[in-house]
């Protein structure tokens, strides 16, 4: 495997483990604030950015590379409002859509064919996750402390399922 690309896939695979940290300390908070379909909705997407970072795993060993683990720094434990919190989940997927347009650059330019291709599951992925994050911060600020409307979405939010990826993504 390219070391440039081993390192920086190394890197993502710790930012999605990251990720799940993150969403895992949302689903928490919301435990504790008696909002179970928005922790609901948070477990889930901890689920998925599990298996994002076992896409990463996967490939480096495929390509005859070594995984390397790293320490997952602490996450924000709290928010103010449920708004907040998705604002933040949100921001947090741009980030990762950031990065993920990196690595795709870095394949580009170390011709890494491999590694552009398998890339190109995780921009589309990206597109998914920043508008279903976005869809949800928008209710919300229409909603606004509107509790009635809070109660409907988190009620909404606790029907989201884990649906892991077609097995030939692995």
């Amino acid at each position: 495997m390219n070391p440039k690309i081993e390192e920086a896939f190394n890197k993502q695979l710790n930012e999605e483990l990251y990720s799940a940290y993150l969403y895992l300390s949302m689903a928490a908070h919301f435990e504790g604030e008696n909002l179970k379909g928005m922790a609901n909705w948070m477990r889930v997407q901890a689920q998925e950015e599990m298996t994002h970072a076992m896409k990463f795993y996967h490939f480096i060993f495929d390509r005859d590379g070594k995984v390397t683990l790293t320490e997952i720094r602490t996450p924000k434990v709290s928010w103010k409002s449920p708004q907040n919190a998705f604002e933040d989940a949100l921001s947090h997927e741009k980030k990762i859509s950031a990065f993920i347009n990196d690595l795709v650059d870095l394949s580009l330019k170390e011709n890494d064919h491999a590694a552009n291709t398998f890339l190109q599951w995780f921009v589309n992925e990206q597109v998914e996750e920043e508008a279903s994050a976005k869809e949800i911060v928008d209710k919300l600020k229409f909603a606004g402390d509107n509790k009635v409307t809070l109660f409907m979405m988190d009620s909404e939010l606790g029907q989201r399922v884990f649906t892991p990826p077609a097995a030939s993504a692995k």
